[in-house]
């Protein structure tokens, strides 16, 4: 049954008093649609790129959806919310900040229409909650597990959301079946941290770790085998005293003291037989003449990330300085062990290998300039997060096809739905349609036309994997096509946009706050 009417006439209003009742929603309104407009030019395989200008003149090139939000500057409170939902998408499931964005401008946009025509926003907010629930109840009932690590379907999924970059794609998938579906599975571990952009390199997925730091000097080995590794959380020097304290006899004895007991703890170090020292902070002279003469390799002001990742690929355990005056036998138990290390010098990186801890993969990521760099890394980390999303929760059809396949099931609801929350039903039908018409456009066809074609060939197929092949814009099968999306990615976009909507309609006033030391809110509304 259709909705009732909006009732315009229950209450006579002024066009100044609408003015002022919309003004907040229609602000946030066009603050949304501006940052969505930013990023809608970069869907879909033929979508363009983007150029960000810094103050200082620096461009930035890309057609990452995430990156753009991220250097975007704005100033409205309402974009900086969506900029911030997409940034939660990025860090939850690394992907789809595009089609979040997208989604959440058209939901934003459809109900500021309904709203201008007299539709509360309380029933707009009902309807669009209940028509993104049920659209995410049909997207997942889409999706299709992956088999393992070896389905065809994994590799289509790094490749799609690695932009067609086909080297990219297998490298992902390769670090993928290095690190095993335990580790992938695992909510703490995350393939896409596991990317290194070198220029000059050539792409590989190494096993083990490779950290960005060369050796303390090159008296010291480039290369060592069947290591034991050492981790300091510190810096690796004897303890400072004051140099109040050194002008005493008191205090030189106790500096004498220390620097001694600093050289015993190095040389038990030594005798241990350690063959690389990972150190958080500086090395002091000391240290570096001993370990320099032992052949020990040695790394400093390594980022916590990369001891962190250092101990668990090798199986050490971090230790203070003043833990290095422990007995060696104690010593002993919290070295790590590695079978290679070695220096490249040429990248100026290192590499461990064949460590005592976890399996690990480093999805080492070649580019031909600096230019290029940093968007071959962002290319690889959307890719390898979608490959780690796919394992976890399937994949569905890709190219805008889940979202219109779920546009029927909305549709069902919508027919359900009494009363004016219809109205809100119906922008989520229309958000749905976002994405492809978008995709379409990008690849340089009539939307309108080509959504007519859509329907009426799912009409007759009952297919819900179909879409616009962007090469031929005739209607296919993503699946067939190999075009598929991770279900999580699609699943969250859909949340993230449904809430940050609600959270923007139901804003009816914008008021400054109070500075610290004092002055008058000013409100708007």
């Amino acid at each position: 049954m259709p909705p009732d009417k909006p009732n315009t006439n229950l209450q006579q209003v002024s066009a100044s008093e609408v003015d002022e009742r919309f003004s907040a929603l229609l602000s946030n309104a066009n603050a949304i649609r501006a940052i969505a407009s930013a990023v809608q030019g970069t869907l879909g395989p033929k979508g363009l790129n983007c150029m960000l200008v810094d103050r200082f003149g620096d461009v930035t090139i890309t057609n990452d959806g995430s990156a753009i939000l991220d250097k975007i500057e704005v100033n409205h409170p309402a974009a900086k919310m969506l900029i911030h939902t997409a940034k939660a998408q990025e860090t939850e499931v690394g992907d789809g900040t595009t089609t979040a964005t997208l989604l959440a401008g058209a939901l934003i946009g459809e109900a500021v229409n309904h709203a201008a025509k007299g539709v509360p926003v309380t029933k707009i907010i009902e309807g669009m909650r209940e028509g993104v629930a049920r659209a995410i109840e049909a997207v997942r009932a889409s999706s299709r597990p992956l088999s393992g690590l070896d389905d065809p379907l994994l590799r289509q999924a790094a490749l799609i959301a690695g932009r067609g970059h086909d080297d990219i794609a297998a490298l992902v998938v390769q670090a993928a079946r290095l690190v095993g579906a335990e580790a992938l599975l695992d909510p703490a571990f995350k393939l896409a941290e596991w990317v290194v952009a070198k220029e000059g390199a050539e792409g590989e997925a190494v096993t083990g770790l490779v950290i960005a730091k060369e050796r303390l000097n090159r008296q010291m080995p480039r290369e060592r085998r069947n290591v034991r590794v050492l981790v300091v959380d510190d810096a690796l020097e004897p303890e400072e005293i004051h140099d109040d304290a050194l002008g005493t006899d008191a205090g030189f004895a106790k500096y004498l003291e220390l620097k001694e007991q600093f050289r015993q703890a190095l040389q038990n170090v030594i005798d241990l037989g350690v063959g690389l020292v990972a150190v958080d902070g500086p090395v002091g002279d000391l240290a570096e003449e001993m370990l320099t003469d032992a052949g020990v390799m040695v790394i400093r002001r390594v980022s916590r990330r990369d001891l962190s990742r250092l101990i668990e690929h090798t199986g050490a355990r971090a230790l203070k300085r003043a833990g290095l005056a422990r007995e060696p036998g104690q010593l002993k138990r919290l070295l790590g062990r590695a079978r290679h290390v070695i220096e490249d010098e040429r990248l100026g990186h290192l590499r461990i290998t064949g460590g005592a801890g976890k399996p690990m993969a480093t999805i080492v990521v070649g580019a031909a300039t600096s230019e290029v760099k940093d968007e071959r890394q962002r290319i690889a980390e959307d890719a390898a997060s979608a490959v780690q999303q796919a394992i976890r929760g399937g994949v569905v059809a890709g190219g805008g096809a889940a979202e219109m396949a779920a546009v029927a099931a909305v549709q069902r609801l919508r027919r359900r739905t009494r009363g004016m929350a219809a109205y809100g039903v119906d922008c989520v039908i229309e958000a749905l349609k976002r994405p492809l018409i978008q995709i379409v456009a990008n690849a340089g066809f009539n939307p309108l036309e080509k959504i007519g074609d859509l329907t009426v060939a799912a009409a007759q197929r009952q297919d819900g994997h179909l879409a616009i092949d962007c090469d031929t814009g005739e209607v296919a099968d993503m699946l067939d096509l190999g075009v598929v999306d991770p279900t999580p990615v699609k699943v969250y976009a859909l949340r993230a946009a449904g809430e940050i909507a609600e959270a923007i309609l139901s804003i009816d006033t914008i008021i400054k706050k109070r500075d610290q030391d004092g002055g008058s809110p000013a409100a708007q509304r």
